[in-house]
């Protein structure tokens, strides 16, 4: 038992697991606001999804017509689902290469691009900025996923 103990030890010891960590938190907070965010835009459109929602806003047919979808309400919806397909293998892939022993400064920049990608896509999403901008914020932090996989599949092949 002791041993893995000094094995989790030099995990958290790891300066690049460190950062890993510090980066995968940021994503996680970004991604959790979304929620809040979609909370709010329900709220202030009121466009509810269940009709347990509506209760506040009145009983029976006077609640429905807040049962009902909202263009704003789905834009952050879009946007927070695109935060699932993006940070999910992110936090896989990115977790894979800090243990593949990458150099510090490498690491820091494909965590660090990531993180501000994944941001710029947030406010690209929700102002909403015009194209490329949303597209570009997507396609450098897709890259960068990539990027690592690429050497985690170089550093360590058993295909």
């Amino acid at each position: 038992r002791s041993g893995e103990m000094a094995k989790l030890t030099q995990l958290i010891d790891n300066e690049v697991f460190r950062a890993y960590a510090t980066y995968t938190t940021i994503v996680l907070l970004k991604m959790m606001l979304m929620s809040l965010i979609t909370a709010y835009f329900r709220i202030t459109r009121k466009a509810f999804a269940n009709p347990e929602d509506t209760a506040s806003f009145g009983k029976g047919e006077s609640a429905k017509k807040y049962l009902r979808t909202d263009p704003d309400v789905e834009r952050v919806r879009r946007g927070h689902l695109n935060d699932l397909e993006n940070i999910v293998p992110f936090l896989g892939i990115g977790l894979l290469y800090a243990l593949s022993g990458p150099e510090l400064s490498t690491a820091l920049v494909h965590f660090r691009i990531f993180a501000g990608a994944r941001i710029v896509h947030t406010f690209a999403y929700l102002i909403p900025l015009p194209q490329p901008g949303r597209g570009l914020s997507w396609a450098v932090g897709y890259a960068v996923t990539i990027s690592m996989a690429y050497k985690v599949l170089k550093t360590a092949l058993y295909l």
